[in-house]
């Protein structure tokens, strides 16, 4: 059973994220037209605000340690029509309208490849 706090973030209408102890929450792009898995990143508050200010994806890069807003370089900008909170608010779905690929590989999606046995094959585009 939960206690008052987590009842409040699990059952509650107030939107309480739970940042982990580095300050960031998981957040999965799903593409709004397909339902595929796009990709997976982090936000932390800033990239949260970000994201929910624009309507464009924002991540917390953790190997540069700083605001990354997807597609910025690239082009390929990731528009957000819903973010749906999972049940403890610890991870977040974006669901986007991409523009352009997901992967920094230049793939549509980050997840192109299944495991099969000891080997990765590749399933998508």
């Amino acid at each position: 059973m939960a206690d008052g706090c987590n009842a409040d973030r699990e059952q509650g209408t107030a939107f309480l994220p739970k940042f982990d102890a580095q300050g960031l929450l998981i957040a999965i792009a799903v593409d709004a037209q397909t339902k595929d898995i796009l990709m997976v990143a982090y936000m932390d508050e800033e990239a949260l605000a970000k994201t929910r200010e624009t309507r464009l994806a924002h991540f917390h890069s953790r190997s540069r340690g700083k605001l990354w807003l997807k597609g910025e370089t690239s082009g390929h900008f990731l528009r957000v029509q819903d973010i749906q909170v999972d049940c403890d608010q610890d991870a977040l779905t974006l669901v986007v309208k991409p523009e352009g690929p997901a992967c920094h590989t230049g793939a549509r999606r980050c997840f192109y490849r299944r495991l099969e046995g000891d080997e990765l094959v590749h399933f998508a585009d």
